[in-house]
């Protein structure tokens, strides 16, 4: 169970929607993944966040390598790619494909705290995106708080900032807050007045505080926890875009790519499941044939490539929207968000019985011997809940069908 199984979405799926550069991204980061993640992965799904932590090393090198300014345009040090969310949404499925927590680390840093970034002024984004691309600084983005969180209006966001002679004063509680233990700056949305607005947060400011780690059951190496502001004093260039009020309007759009990220971590999680479930079905025999030759597992690993097959070209098609120029890439984000995670959990679940009690363990005891089966699907439940619930992604969709004035 130390190696990793053969990739089946090579020989099943034909990409036909990709446009080659975003080929080439997966190609690249494929490797690099192998290379950078995989021997880490079993520790980092196993870990305690207070103890093991983030897993810097692992950042480090996919930043050395360049993976983080596969996003953003050459004028702040990224690739400058054609289909920049269609590029990072595949790096994620392959990230993701060995570890959930790591694919969840870049989809923080880079899809909501890089891609918020991206409305502020050059100032700002010369100062601070340039490092989320370098990797120099980890970013985290916070708008949820303890009583406020798929709701995100004026009335429900408690966080606040009221302007002085001189600039702001941020107070407030955030909850959830990924990657906020080793953040060098959090984008965080605040209620100004009536309306919202994001502010870009130093951490090292005085006020700033950031609890201890959440420990949860799965997503080990993604570190979470609350960050409190108390009279924190930011200057006017910290409001993002140097405009008031538009909080909502950046925060919405920054999630909308945080889904298709989550829904291609999704594919990734779903595609390991499935790979480890085909090997060993093959491989292991009982009554005298192998398991596979088995009409259940038969069909249902049928059932699950048509939907693997689904989920991939529902996210490839949202980011190459996106990547378009559309100002919105519903519903198709929203339809690939809860396909994709609903499936992850379902293939691991799958893969869980198909191990029979291989696919409980961590480990067995007689020989250490590890089984990624049981972090699979720990790991795969979070995408069901983060980056709006998929119950929010059903009424996004009804708002597509029946327009607002019906759904709210």
């Amino acid at each position: 169970m130390n190696s990793f199984p053969q990739r089946q979405a090579d020989r099943l799926y034909h990409e036909l929607l990709a446009p080659q550069e975003v080929q080439d991204v997966r190609a690249r980061v494929r490797v690099l993944a192998e290379k950078a993640v995989a021997p880490h992965a079993a520790a980092i799904a196993n870990g305690d966040e207070r103890t093991e932590g983030f897993p810097r090393q692992v950042f480090d090198e996919l930043a050395a390598a360049g993976l983080y300014g596969i996003p953003f345009p050459a004028e702040v040090g990224g690739e400058g790619l054609q289909h920049p969310i269609a590029a990072s949404a595949v790096a994620i499925e392959e990230l993701a494909y060995y570890s959930s927590s790591v694919a969840a680390v870049f989809d923080v840093h880079c899809l909501l705290a890089g891609n918020a970034l991206s409305n502020g002024t050059d100032v700002q984004r010369q100062r601070w995106q340039r490092r989320i691309v370098d990797g120099s600084m980890v970013g985290a983005f916070a708008t949820t708080e303890p009583d406020a969180s798929s709701d995100l209006s004026p009335r429900a966001v408690r966080t606040s900032a009221f302007r002085t002679g001189t600039g702001w004063v941020l107070n407030g509680h955030k909850r959830w807050i990924s990657n906020s233990p080793v953040a060098g700056a959090i984008v965080t949305l605040a209620r100004t007045g009536e309306r919202l607005s994001m502010f870009i947060v130093d951490t090292t400011l005085p006020g700033v505080r950031v609890g201890l780690p959440d420990r949860k059951m799965g997503n080990r190496g993604q570190l979470t926890a609350d960050v409190h502001f108390t009279d924190v004093r930011l200057a006017d260039d910290d409001l993002l875009g140097g405009v008031e009020g538009q909080g909502l309007r950046h925060a919405l759009r920054t999630l909308a790519h945080g889904r298709i990220g989550i829904a291609a971590a999704g594919v990734g999680m779903a595609q390991a499941a499935f790979d480890y479930t085909v090997a060993h079905l093959t491989a292991r025999h009982a009554f005298g044939k192998p398991v596979a030759a088995n009409q259940h597992w038969q069909f249902l690993l049928a059932e699950r490539a048509l939907e693997l097959e689904t989920a991939r070209t529902l996210y490839t098609k949202a980011a190459l929207r996106l990547d378009a120029g559309s100002p919105s890439p519903e519903p198709e984000a929203a339809m690939a968000k809860i396909h994709a995670t609903r499936l992850s959990v379902d293939m691991a679940r799958d893969a869980v019985q198909a191990f029979g009690g291989l696919g409980f363990a961590r480990e067995l005891g007689a020989d250490d011997r590890p089984c990624p089966i049981e972090a699979l699907y720990r790991d795969t439940k979070i995408g069901e809940i983060y980056e709006g619930t998929n119950e929010i992604q059903k009424w996004v969709i009804a708002r597509e069908i029946f327009g607002r004035d019906i759904t709210g």
